[in-house]
């Protein structure tokens, strides 16, 4: 990428080039009427002289400023007593009071350099001189004569033509002549205001003329206009500072976090403030890089390095205080530092953030000689900091949730979303001779680690492996974590043996003996490989084939490479039937228990009865698939009451503890079909003394279910015989509110896949906020399923959920931890508070 042009920028004592030949031209213009001494309609009028020369001075006041770059326009009311003198004065005593009007106002206003003034001098004493030229040339005559006016208003604009001239070519000289269009398309329209001033100025001439004491109504006059131009312009900039406000926090709102916070707010800043650059400085903070970014007027993009020395940032920083030097403004030592650096001024603004300072920002070079940085531009940029601190930091927050929502907490590796996000990508930007592979690790007897040396070690053996992976994985593979001991890579190869070939060299990598707390741990995985487009064509397609081939791998002891042959899901659950007879048989399944929480006062309010099944070889079977095995082979009634009566007993034994709560058991939709089931349900219920308002049967939102017929038979005698019911999943299929109303139910659910995203996703955040208020309109009570963070629970609370449930609380435990759980969160002192309330929240691995 080339590097940008940098502008030409010659020093300003070039000007001197263009002084001189400006002064002889002044000479050769006024020669002339000097030494011709041509006749003048009035030159006894001398005391108009001092008159016109207070005249001169108080009109540079009154003019119309246009700001180019360090260069100023002046056009305006200063041509109405040129204009004048022009007309009772001979040009000697014109080119004087213009020549002293011009230094009387550099003196108390500007104080430039001496080349500067004396290049100030000369444009006006050119211009003047052009002006003394014309009416000599044209010889006036009365005042009332129409050609008079002409002749006037001629030799005016030939002053002003000189004088812009003058101008151009130095701008020209010591910036480059690309200036000189937006110079030119700036200043042009001034020529409108001289045509202003040219007839104000004939309207003075005319009334002097009708009596002389008219040249103290008309110093009255142009006081007024002194102060009522001032007072206007005033007003004009406070309009415009405003103006400007709304639409930089206007444009900043826009951004939405999409990165170009620091185009919009440093060229909006920029122009405000008139200055020559605007600079944003954010220093390194956590894994935020440090940020120095630059808005030049003449550059029309960004640059990475600012006009100014660090070492005013940094003092900014360190004290915390708005750091403002200039000419007249600010320590000696700073000015030096500041005229070193070849800036004429600098205001530099701390970013705070809930008071502590996170960078600056900064304005450099005011445009235009006739002002510097005031105490107005402080007090703006100090406000514009403000928003500018809310919106760094907001913007950093939004990446922030944006980070943690696709990256792994415990390895800061990508999670199972960002991994399918990258397949999709790969997918779809593959080359022709490319095939996307995905590598999956599965690290061995982790849970043996965690029995023996405790979560700790557990998670520093996963941190290791994801550093090794890291380190060991080809350039541009996504390294993610998708399970707790399972990790995966995402990467482009030319073939599946490739693929192959890579899984196993990591794998060796892995194989390293680890140190953990002094103890030298082996650790060895199970590697699957999938291959797109030969095993799949969707991202959850891929990954999923990839867990398939790991589960053949943990048997052969190699790494697998998916194939047609292999065993399928489907396959495997008719492999499961057999064996999960038995398990029911033999009580191999175990029900664990996952708290929900009131969101109100976080109190424990019941549970959700979850059953787990430890294969004796596949290892843990995950639920949807014995489930399924169990629906199609006429098992789902024995796995229900297998759910059920645990439930119902564990109940009784809390309410016996002084501890009632509330436990919830799902049922599937084609249990219902199932017209004893409100019996046996009812006979545990009484077998165990437990109150039918103590079970909740949550029922996956289906088609089935909202078709009605004997399912909704069987929910309308569940509920009459006092069973509270609850739609599970909501959110997750077709059904709606309207849906729901014919359903006997008290509970909905919202599905996880929404709370989960409702803090990163505008739209899931919409849509949960959408399910709470219809349900409390419904009358149906609310729980949120899949909350794992604070600031999720801290929305949920905010749209007064009644209840939630996840891992932010607890993972699903069986019952021994259930209880050690129950008694840590309940170790204050019972007698303070109602038995069951959870004092703290903590999340259990």
């Amino acid at each position: 990428m080339p590097a940008p042009k940098t502008p030409i920028r010659r020093a300003d004592t070039h000007a001197w080039i263009v002084t001189g030949p400006l002064i002889v031209i002044g000479l050769l213009m006024a020669l002339p009427g000097l030494v011709f001494a041509p006749s003048h309609p009035i030159t006894e009028n001398f005391l108009y002289a001092p008159v016109l020369l207070l005249f001169a001075i108080l009109s540079t006041h009154m003019q119309l400023r246009l700001d180019v770059r360090r260069q100023v326009l002046a056009i305006g009311m200063n041509d109405v007593p040129i204009l004048l003198a022009l007309y009772y004065l001979p040009p000697a005593l014109v080119i004087v009071i213009r020549i002293i009007a011009s230094l009387t106002w550099n003196f108390f206003n500007v104080r430039p350099g001496p080349h500067k003034i004396v290049f100030n001098a000369a444009s006006h004493f050119a211009g003047v001189a052009a002006a003394t030229l014309v009416v000599f040339t044209a010889h006036i005559g009365s005042a009332e004569e129409p050609r008079t006016w002409l002749v006037l208003a001629l030799a005016i604009l030939a002053n002003n033509i000189v004088t812009l001239a003058a101008v151009a070519g130095v701008m020209a000289l010591v910036q480059g002549v690309a200036h000189l269009p937006q110079f030119l398309r700036t200043a042009l329209p001034g020529f409108a205001v001289m045509g202003v001033g040219i007839v104000l100025g004939l309207v003075m001439l005319l009334t002097l003329q009708a009596s002389p004491w008219a040249s103290l109504f008309l110093i009255f006059i142009a006081i007024v206009l002194v102060l009522g131009n001032r007072a206007y312009a005033r007003f004009l900039r406070q309009h415009k500072s405003l103006m400007e406000m709304y639409g930089l926090t206007r444009d900043i709102a826009s951004t939405n976090h999409d990165g170009t916070l620091p185009d919009v707010l440093l060229g909006r800043v920029r122009a405000l403030l008139v200055a020559d650059s605007a600079s944003l400085w954010l220093p390194p903070q956590g894994r935020h890089q440090e940020v120095l970014l630059s808005a030049r007027f003449d550059y029309p993009g960004l640059l990475d390095a600012a006009p100014t020395p660090d070492l005013f940032r940094e003092l900014a920083m360190r004290t915390g205080r708005t750091i403002a030097v200039g000419p007249h403004v600010g320590d000696a030592e700073l000015r030096t530092a500041l005229q070193e650096a070849s800036v004429k001024d600098i205001v530099v603004v701390p970013l705070r953030s809930g008071g502590v300072t996170i960078g600056t920002l900064e304005v450099a070079g005011r445009l235009g000689e006739r002002i510097a940085f005031g105490k107005d531009d402080v007090q703006l940029i100090e406000t514009l900091a403000a928003h500018t601190g809310v919106a760094v930091e907001n913007s950093r927050l939004v990446d922030r949730l944006q980070f943690d929502a696709n990256h792994d907490a415990l390895t800061g590796l990508a999670n199972r979303r960002r991994m399918l996000e990258a397949l999709g990508e790969a997918m779809s930007g593959r080359g022709p001779r490319e095939v996307v592979a995905v590598l999956l690790f599965d690290v061995v007897a982790l849970r043996q680690v965690n029995d023996s040396l405790g979560h700790a070690a557990g998670d520093k053996v996963l941190v290791e492996v994801a550093r090794r992976l890291r380190a060991l994985a080809p350039q541009g593979a996504l390294v993610a974590r998708v399970g707790d001991d399972e990790f995966a890579i995402e990467l482009r190869t030319a073939s599946s043996d490739a693929a192959a070939t890579v899984a196993d060299t990591l794998r060796q990598g892995l194989r390293d003996p680890m140190v953990i707390d002094s103890l030298t741990i082996d650790i060895d995985t199970y590697v699957g490989v999938s291959i797109y487009p030969e095993h799949g064509t969707e991202p959850e397609e891929l990954l999923q084939r990839a867990h398939v081939a790991t589960h053949v791998a943990k048997s052969r002891g190699i790494v697998q490479v998916f194939n047609a042959g292999l065993q399928s899901r489907a396959v495997r659950r008719v492999g499961l039937a057999a064996d999960l007879r038995t398990a029911l048989a033999g009580g191999e399944l175990e029900v664990y228990f996952q708290p929900k929480v009131a969101l109100t006062d976080r109190r424990l309010v019941g549970v959700e009865c979850l059953a787990r099944w430890e294969h004796p070889v596949h290892g843990q079977v995950a639920p949807p698939d014995f489930v399924a095995v169990a629906e199609h082979t006429g098992q789902l009634g024995r796995l229900n009451g297998v759910v059920l009566r645990e439930g119902i007993r564990r109940a009784r034994e809390w309410a016996d503890a002084g501890r009632p709560l509330v436990v919830a058991v799902n049922l599937s939709v084609r249990t219902l079909g199932d017209s004893d089931l409100p019996l046996q349900i009812s006979e545990l219920l009484d077998e165990h003394g437990v109150p039918a308002d103590r079970l909740i049967l949550e029922i996956a939102e289906d088609e089935g279910l909202l078709a009605g017929g004997r399912a909704l038979s069987t929910l309308t005698r569940l509920r009459d015989l006092g069973v509270r019911l609850s739609v599970d999943d909501f959110g997750a299929g077709r059904s709606s509110f309207a849906d729901l109303s014919r359903l006997p139910v008290q509970e909905v659910k919202i599905d996880r896949t929404f709370v989960q995203g409702m803090a990163t996703s505008p739209s899931d955040l919409a849509i949960v906020r959408t399910i709470v208020d219809m349900a409390r309109n419904f009358g149906l009570d609310v729980v949120a399923e899949g909350v794992e963070s604070e600031l999720t629970l801290g929305l949920l609370e905010d749209m007064r959920c009644d209840m939630g449930q996840g891992f932010l609380f607890s993972r699903p435990l069986p019952y021994e931890r259930f209880e050690s759980w129950l008694q840590v969160q309940t170790a204050e002192d019972s007698a303070e508070a109602p038995a069951g309330e959870v004092r703290w929240l903590r999340a259990v691995p």
